[in-house]
């Protein structure tokens, strides 16, 4: 990752989480009809989170949308969970978004009784090919998926297995995915942050007042591991759709 090169992202600031996820939806889905019209496809990665909800219910609802060609991806999977259950990220993409564009291919991160080898294998169902578009969000902690800090910004694997700290866990209590901490499962098969990063264009949905701090972070500390946001700032093509909760200029 070539730290030597700070790139400013591209930030808008809209009144509610409705408003940014429709500017969000509607800037990620002209990427996509590019992308399409470039090169008879477009490989989307996603993430799987309620900041990006609103985001996504919109991009469903984008007119003009050849979803047949569209190939989707997901970041992050938890270890441990049902593939059924309410609370796996490829189970809430599906009720959030998937559903509504049954013609695009999906592929979902499985974890099974052997993450290692899901891992490996989700290495290489994405291949070395950029994707087009990467829909993400930011932890409370300013993790990128499951690359909690300290992050590797340039780790050599593509996809692993890897613990999630107590933030991360905590985080999901109090967006009402879990009752209590010690449900969440521990680990996740998460796409690494260079594999993330491997993109055209960067579209990072981060509505909310605990996101404030991570977002600040990440516009103005050294770009390094204790930070893993500051990664976006080595993209040339990073949008940061904020809402006044989550700006902290």
């Amino acid at each position: 990752m070539t730290v030597g090169i700070d790139h400013a992202p591209q930030i808008s600031t809209h009144p509610t989480r409705p408003a940014l996820g429709q500017a969000a939806a509607t800037w990620a889905a002209e990427r996509i009809r590019q992308a399409i019209e470039w090169t008879s496809g477009a490989r989307v990665m996603l993430a799987a989170a309620p900041s990006q909800a609103e985001t996504l219910k919109a991009l469903a609802a984008a007119p003009g949308l050849d979803w047949s060609r569209v190939e989707f991806f997901h970041m992050d999977e938890y270890v441990g969970l049902p593939a059924a259950a309410p609370q796996a990220f490829g189970t809430w993409l599906h009720r959030t978004f998937l559903n509504q564009v049954p013609q695009a291919t999906f592929h979902p991160v499985a974890p099974g009784t052997d993450p290692e080898a899901a891992a490996r294998h989700y290495e290489q169902l994405m291949g070395d090919a950029p994707f087009d578009v990467v829909l993400l969000g930011l932890g409370v902690n300013g993790h990128l998926a499951f690359n909690d800090p300290p992050a590797d910004l340039d780790d050599p694997r593509a996809a692993k297995v890897v613990a999630l700290d107590d933030t991360s866990r905590r985080q999901q209590v109090d967006e009402g995915n879990f009752a209590h901490p010690s449900d969440v499962p521990t680990h996740a098969v998460t796409v690494t942050i260079p594999r993330l990063l491997n993109t055209r264009d960067v579209i990072a949905s981060v509505p909310g007042a605990p996101k404030r701090q991570a977002v600040h972070d990440t516009l103005t500390r050294p770009i390094g591991p204790d930070h893993p946001g500051t990664a976006l700032r080595t993209h040339a093509r990073v949008r940061l759709f904020l809402d006044t909760e989550s700006d902290p200029r």
